[in-house]
């Protein structure tokens, strides 16, 4: 499959990009441009239920669950208005790119119909409990336990273990997560998938503050904590089969949208060059240079990764998007400051807060150990994507 735009394309272009931008410069003018994850954090629920109540919370997802039954074009062109217009990142990221996504590829009936609605309608945040303190690109090392406790009708999963790096838990209301559900097993044997509510007394969340003064991750502790019997996803034992099909999802259509933030950052940086005389220096403009080709060689490749049929697996050229697009967004960090030199290394503002540029290196630096360090996407090229026998392991 090809993936082009048309005319009609370029229609819907125009209108997501006007009312895009109308929103942003009348009632939600003053969410405009943030770009800390944790600013604002109820006027932006605010506004993911005012992109439910238009029809314009996960456009791709079909009518009957709150979307609009967009083709993969139109959600392509929709992620990249998103970004240009400036909007701020979804804080319901979570929900809306690989919880709803995930429930509408494995989950049962009754599942789409509880979570679904709301989460399309903003209503319902969800966080990710993945990685943890000994397991976080390797995520067959999970240690955190779930059991089955009760009996008929009134069992329930007791989840006892520890997560890392949960994006957002503090203002979620559910969390995905892995645990361990048999005894002694061991890699991505026995895994179980579940979903769980975060507002228990089994559940505490501690924030950790990042290198920017963010505080958008957070330490996950679950002691006893609860959730029916029938919050898994799939079946007792699939949670590895679920969670890689999440993890292709992560490298759907908002890859655009990212990409768009990417251009409005290195844009930012011509701007700075222009403007303090950076850009006389040969050697800065070949570096703008090399950047605007990788972004453009990024764009080629997500477009191929979104030709794809079949999205619910991840093929070579996911396997390799994320190294690519981290390494690459890194070094834009690095020239940032070199374009900007001493004046992007001070702020004037009375707390411990960054302008874009500075902002941008700093949390460019986790952008190559989040999500999985570029040590272990090699490590998955090489196994999953050349077949190249796994690397040895000792016993757990």
């Amino acid at each position: 499959m090809k993936l082009g735009f048309s005319a009609a394309d370029e229609l819907f272009r125009q209108e997501c990009a006007e009312w895009l931008n109308a929103q942003m410069s009348d009632e939600f003018r003053d969410i405009k441009g943030i770009t800390k994850l944790t600013a604002s954090p109820e006027r932006r629920k605010e506004w993911e239920q005012h992109l439910g109540a238009h029809k314009w919370s996960c456009i791709g997802w079909p009518e009957k669950w709150g979307g609009r039954g967009a083709t993969l074009a139109q959600q392509v062109i929709f992620a990249e208005e998103y970004a240009r217009a400036g909007v701020p990142g979804r804080v319901n990221h979570i929900g809306i790119e690989l919880a709803g996504p995930t429930i509408l590829a494995f989950g049962t009936d009754e599942q789409k119909r509880r979570f679904l609605p709301d989460i399309a309608a903003g209503k319902t945040i969800f966080c990710q409990g993945f990685s943890e303190p000994n397991a976080g690109s390797d995520l067959a090392s999970v240690r955190t336990k779930g059991r089955l406790e009760g009996f008929g009708g009134n069992q329930e999963w007791v989840v006892n273990g520890q997560k890392i790096w949960t994006s957002l838990a503090h203002i979620s209301d559910w969390i995905l997560l892995i645990a361990r559900t048999e005894e002694g097993s061991k890699g991505p044997k026995g895994l179980t998938f579940l979903m769980m509510p975060i507002d228990q007394e089994g559940i505490e969340i501690r924030g950790i503050t990042q290198i920017n003064g963010d505080a958008e991750f957070n330490e996950t502790f679950l002691t006893d904590a609860r959730c029916p019997a029938d919050s898994l996803i799939g079946a007792i034992g699939e949670g590895w089969k679920i969670a890689m099909g999440l993890l292709a999802f992560e490298r759907g259509v908002s890859t655009l949208g990212q990409q768009m933030g990417f251009r409005n950052e290195l844009d930012e940086i011509i701007d700075a060059a222009k403007e303090n005389g950076a850009a006389n220096d040969p050697q800065i403009r070949q570096r703008i240079a090399r950047a605007e080709i990788g972004l453009r060689l990024m764009r080629y490749g997500a477009l191929r990764m979104l030709s794809q049929t079949d999205h619910s697996k991840i093929d070579g050229a996911a396997l390799t998007y994320k190294i690519q697009w981290a390494s690459w967004r890194r070094n834009l960090g690095e020239l940032a400051m070199e374009v900007l030199g001493q004046a992007g290394e001070v702020t004037n503002k009375a707390e411990y807060e960054w302008d874009t540029l500075p902002n941008l290196f700093l949390y460019s630096r986790a952008d190559t150990i989040y999500g999985g360090t570029n040590q272990i996407q090699r490590n998955l090229i090489a196994e999953r994507g050349l077949g190249l026998p796994r690397e040895p392991r000792g016993d757990k």
